[in-house]
Order: C-alpha cells, then sequence, then structure tokens
C-alpha cells in the first residue's frame, strides 16, 4: 500500500521542506527566522495565487494583533534572502494595497522521505574484490529500505502525533556562554536566562525547567543531545554573548534535540542600555519558533512585568546572580537598589522576597527578614495579582511560617492557571507533608518530579517518602551527589531508620565536615556523637542553633522538628519537648509521623509528649477535613 508522505518543494535552486523546517540552496542551509520560514512557506504553498495580506496575518499570527509593516518586513527579508532568479524577475510580487504572490514556478516533489545522513565507514585494510550484487541481495536490501522507511515514518507519525496531542514541550535555558573573559560582564550568564525562564513560566504548553540545577554548565561549551538527556528535555534554548563597550551581541540558538534543528538562532545586537528589551525578545522568538498557541489570558499575561529602568534592571539581574551563588546578603542589597530605582517591576520585588526567605531560614536572620519577605511578595502581587513567581514564593513562605492552611489554597489556585508548573506543585506536596497528608503529599511530589525529575532536587528532600516508612524509595529519590550537606545529612538520616548505624554516623560526619556552620549538618553530627555514645558533645553542640532560633523567632518548623529529634535521641528530653512543642505549633503537624518516629521513642512516656500529641492531632484531622 503506498503512503502519502508531506511535500518538498523546489523553486530555482532552492528546496523548502516543511517538515524539517529547512529551505536549502542547492544543499547549503539558509538561515531563516521562525516566523520569516512560515511566511516563505505560505507563499509557496500558495503559489500563483494572490494571498491577502488579512490571510497571511491571520495565519501568521493568529492570537497576535500585527500591524501590516511586521509582514512587510518579513516579506523583505525573504527577498534579500532569495535574491533574484537566475532568469530574472522576482519570486515574490507585491499586489498594492492587497498582498503577495509567489510568482516563480514551484515543483512539488512528494515521495520517499530524505535519507538520514550516515557517516561513511572507515575503509577496511584489505577490502575484497568488490562483487557485483545477486538478486537475493538487491531483494534482501530492498526489502530492509522499506523497512527502514516504513519506520522512519511510523516515526514522524508518532512524534507529531504526541505535538498534537497537546504534549507539553519541555524546555532548558542554559546559562549563556560569555566569549570575552570579563567579570563585569559575567553576571548576565545565569540572569538573562533567568529572565527569559520566568517570562516563559506563564505558557501552559510548555514546561520550562528552573536554572538552579542548570548553573553546572555554565562557561562550558555543551553537547545538546548529551545535556537534553541530563535534564530530560526535548528543546534547549542556550547561546553565547559578547559585551564590547555599549554593545551586547547575544548569539542564541534553539534546538529541537529530537530532530536537530535550529529553530530559532541568528546574532542579536542591542545597546546595552536596551537591555530591558532582551527577555520579552527571547519570550516571544521561543514562542514562535516552538509554533506554541497562546490563550488570550497567557498572552496578556506576558505583556505585563516590562522593567522600565535600566540600572534598575542591571541591579535586578545581578541581584538574582548572586541570589543562586548562595550570597544572600549581597543579593539582597542590589535587589533592595533594584526597587528602590524601578517600584513597578514586580518580578524584582517577588526575587527581592525569596532572598530575604533564603536569608531568614539559613542564615537564622528569623522574625525580621520573614517580615520583609512578606512585605516584598505583597507589593510584587499588588502590581501583579497573577505573577508565578510571587506565588509560589509566598506559598513556600506561608508554609515555613506556619501559615500552611494559606498556602495550600494560594498553590492549587496558581496550579489551575499552570497546571504543568513542577515547582508549585512540588511546593503543594511539601505542604501536604507539614499538615500530615502523607499519601497525598507524595502523590504531588512524585507529579512534580515526573514534570520535572530534577525539580527542588538538591534543595529539598522527597520526606514524605521518609515519613511514610518507605526508606529505599527516599533513599533512591535522593540525587548522587556527595558534595552537598544538606543530602548528605538526609541520606545518613535514611540509613539511621534502616538501622544502619555506622553508616549513617559516616554520612552525618561528612555532612558536617563540609558545612559545619549548616543547620542540618549540626543535627546530623549530633546524632553522630549520639550513635557513639557522646552525648554530652551532641547536647552542646545543638546548645547555640537553639539559642538563635529563640532569640530571633526563626521559623522553618520542620527544621526544628529535625533538631527535637537529634535531643531526644541524645537523652536531653526537656529540649526535645521544648522544640517538638515549638514544631508542632509553629506549623509542622504530621501526626501520622510523629505516632511512629522511633526518634521519639524516648519522649513517649513524658506527660507534656501526650499533650503535644493532641494538638498535631487535632490541627492534622482539621487539615485533612478542610482539604480533601
Amino acid at each position: 500500500m503506498s503512503r502519502s508522505f508531506p511535500p518538498i518543494y523546489e523553486f530555482g535552486p532552492f528546496r523548502l521542506d516543511a517538515v524539517e523546517r529547512r529551505l536549502l540552496r542547492e544543499g547549503e542551509a539558509v538561515a531563516l527566522t521562525p516566523k520569516a520560514f512560515e511566511t516563505l512557506l505560505a507563499l509557496v504553498e500558495n503559489s500563483g495565487r494572490a494571498m491577502e495580506k488579512g490571510e497571511l496575518m491571520k495565519r501568521l499570527w493568529p492570537d497576535t494583533t500585527v500591524e501590516e509593516t511586521t509582514l512587510a518586513q518579513n516579506v523583505s527579508t525573504l527577498r534579500r534572502t532569495l535574491g533574484e532568479p537566475t532568469e530574472g524577475g522576482q519570486y515574490i510580487e507585491t499586489l498594492p494595497k492587497r498582498g503577495y504572490r509567489f510568482v516563480a514556478p514551484v515543483r512539488e516533489v512528494r515521495g520517499e522521505p530524505a535519507e538520514p545522513e550516515v557517516a561513511p565507514s572507515p575503509p577496511a585494510a584489505s577490502a575484497p574484490p568488490t562483487r557485483a550484487k545477486s538478486g537475493r541481495t538487491l531483494l534482501v536490501g530492498g526489502l530492509i529500505a522499506v523497512v527502514l522507511a516504513g519506520s522512519l515514518y511510523a516515526l514522524f507519525r508518532s512524534v507529531m502525533a504526541e505535538r498534537a496531542a497537546g504534549q507539553p514541550r519541555r524546555l532548558a535555558i542554559l546559562p549563556f556562554r560569555n566569549l570575552k573573559p570579563d567579570a563585569e560582564a559575567d553576571f548576565l550568564s545565569l540572569s538573562l536566562a533567568e529572565a527569559v525562564i520566568a517570562k516563559l513560566g506563564y505558557v501552559n504548553t510548555l514546561v520550562v525547567r528552573p536554572l538552579d540545577y542548570a548553573n553546572k554548565y555554565r562557561h562550558q561549551t555543551i553537547d545538546p543531545r548529551q545535556v537534553a538527556g541530563e535534564l530530560n528535555v526535548d528543546t534547549l534554548l542556550t547561546g553565547t554573548y559578547l559585551r564590547d563597550g555599549d554593545d551586547l551581541r547575544i548569539t542564541p540558538q534553539l534546538i529541537d534535540v529530537q530532530t536537530g534543528n535550529v529553530l530559532w538562532g541568528q546574532p542579536l545586537d542591542f545597546k546595552y542600555e536596551k537591555l530591558i528589551t532582551i527577555q520579552d525578545t527571547f519570550a516571544q522568538e521561543v514562542i514562535r519558533g516552538l509554533h506554541l498557541k497562546l490563550t488570550p489570558a497567557e498572552a496578556e499575561r506576558l505583556r505585563r512585568d516590562a522593567p522600565r529602568h535600566v540600572l534598575a534592571y542591571e541591579y535586578y539581574l545581578r541581584g538574582v546572580d548572586l541570589y543562586f551563588a548562595n550570597d544572600f546578603q549581597m543579593g539582597i542589597r542590589l535587589l533592595e537598589e533594584s526597587v528602590k530605582l524601578d517600584p513597578n517591576y514586580a518580578l524584582a520585588w517577588a526575587h527581592l522576597g525569596t532572598a530575604y526567605n533564603a536569608f531568614a531560614s539559613f542564615e537564622l536572620g528569623g522574625r525580621e527578614y520573614y517580615s520583609k519577605a512578606l512585605a516584598a511578595y505583597e507589593q510584587a502581587l499588588a502590581l501583579n495579582p497573577e505573577q508565578i513567581e510571587a506565588r509560589t514564593f509566598l506559598a513556600n513562605t506561608y508554609t515555613d511560617t506556619g501559615r500552611v492552611e494559606e498556602a495550600v489554597p494560594l498553590l492549587r489556585d496558581l496550579l489551575q492557571v499552570s497546571s504543568n508548573n513542577a515547582l508549585a506543585r512540588w511546593e503543594l506536596g511539601y505542604a501536604y507533608r507539614h499538615g500530615g497528608a502523607l499519601p497525598e503529599s507524595i502523590a504531588e511530589c512524585a507529579r512534580a518530579r515526573e514534570l520535572d525529575p530534577r525539580v527542588k532536587l538538591t534543595s529539598s528532600a522527597f520526606n514524605s517518602y521518609l515519613y511514610a516508612g518507605e526508606y529505599d524509595k527516599f533513599l533512591a529519590s535522593l540525587p548522587q551527589m556527595e558534595e552537598i550537606a544538606f543530602i548528605t545529612f538526609y541520606r545518613g538520616l535514611a540509613h539511621y531508620y534502616l538501622n544502619h548505624r555506622a553508616q549513617a554516623a559516616v554520612d552525618f560526619d561528612r555532612a558536617y565536615g563540609q558545612r559545619p556552620t549548616s543547620l542540618f549538618a549540626r543535627v546530623g553530627k549530633a546524632m553522630s556523637y549520639a550513635i557513639n555514645g557522646q552525648s554530652a558533645q551532641g547536647v552542646e553542640l545543638l546548645r547555640e542553633p537553639e539559642r538563635r532560633i529563640e532569640e530571633r523567632d526563626v521559623k522553618d518548623p520542620e527544621s526544628i522538628y529535625k533538631l527535637a529529634q537529634a535531643f531526644a535521641a541524645l537523652g536531653e528530653r526537656a529540649a526535645a519537648l521544648r522544640l517538638l512543642r515549638r514544631s508542632v505549633e509553629g506549623g509542622f503537624f504530621c501526626y501520622p509521623y510523629f505516632t511512629t518516629d522511633a526518634l521519639l521513642d524516648n519522649l513517649r512516656g513524658e506527660p507534656e509528649f501526650g499533650a503535644i500529641l493532641e494538638v498535631a492531632r487535632r490541627r492534622h484531622e482539621e487539615f485533612k477535613r478542610r482539604f480533601f
């Protein structure tokens, strides 16, 4: 049975492949922007027929209102690219006040798809004499060719069906590579990528990986297929930049990893003072290159949050860069300068809020910085009530500060708008586990990891598995990274529950050696002391963080629970009960876990323990009744 393959168009020295989205001139690829390619394809498919301007604009920009000059610019670009036919005349005719017509002769080629390129085999050391192929060999070869062609066509149909079925594209935006060693411009590497990620977060048909785990590709020349496999994406946006005084040249590449095609890629020249326009330019080109259909609501959200002050935007980009480097204090300083200069840029307020929150918890900054974080989020949402980053960051702060019942509806509403937002789903699972809804927490976090296998991989553990007693699953969920103290601590905790105490002590000691000032590392070291019968040293190690938590009113009740566990393991019941109460009243009331946690066994005979557990039970049951 014959198959009908999509056509390929030939005109003059050109070959236009509608499926591969390539224009070749005598076998050499011709660079075209996605929209210029679509304009050419529309004209060639209707060659000889007048196409009205309105018809063309409706096809090329179905969900966007554009001026006729935009269409004229695309046609002008095509004329410059195509040149003139060798026999004279033109390829595209302008019909004054009406539209355009493709007037060069076009030949439509149908049949088998182009054969894949295969690297030539190296010559054999002593090749046998060439013999004519037998009829049997030709028959077998022909059958193989037919099977291969059928398989390629089936693969093509499968990929296109997946796209047609509305499966979201998975995109990773990598740090841009600075072509000129210049510390003054290095901040653009991460922060430009982060700005585009934030902009594209409103598009539901696109799953955009967060930047935190793409940081390892900074300053590297990458292999797109390898990186795409590591990040589990089908599309990459990467590129280089070069700043020379007031001139900034960015050369991006939007790569479809499945086909190897460059969907968009051309040098973009900006004056440095126009830095504020870059994120919008990139977002629009990604949307066009991937042929994403925006709803009117998505298009409206993309138009919001435009920066207006060049220096403020530079401070914002530098502040985000420092935040990713864990320099929260300096990041806060620059983000504060940014919002002073441009108080109407909601995204800067959102990132300032999360920097405040990180400083409050990780550096034990306490109540002052939690209050600043909440005020920054409120300002961001006053400017843009639908901003994804501010809503997600705010929900995380609510959970960390005892307001988990406010975090859940905020995240659920957000997921109605952005259902493929892996971070929002992870934060919802995080909120559920604070309330003791462990099966629901596991389901949400598993869904988040399906959307993005690396979401919060190095900064948050899949604790719901741990609390549900699924220790092997918990261990499997931890990344194989030996250099991160947070992960090493949790690996030790899993081994502790599995009664692998010697291995647990090794992990706890390693975490402390990696980052001795971290609360988690101190908790782990104290538990290592408990394992080795050195309780006094462990208790002494924990006194200082307990004092700072009390003095500065540090929240993060789940972390405080870990401190209570360590005191209990060390036999220091009074401190353990004091911190356990603080944890429960502070918003961590995972009652099902409390009833089985072996680390609390030293406390179960204490009357106060029963009273604390009853507080947790009541709030847990009310949480379940309200939300499930």
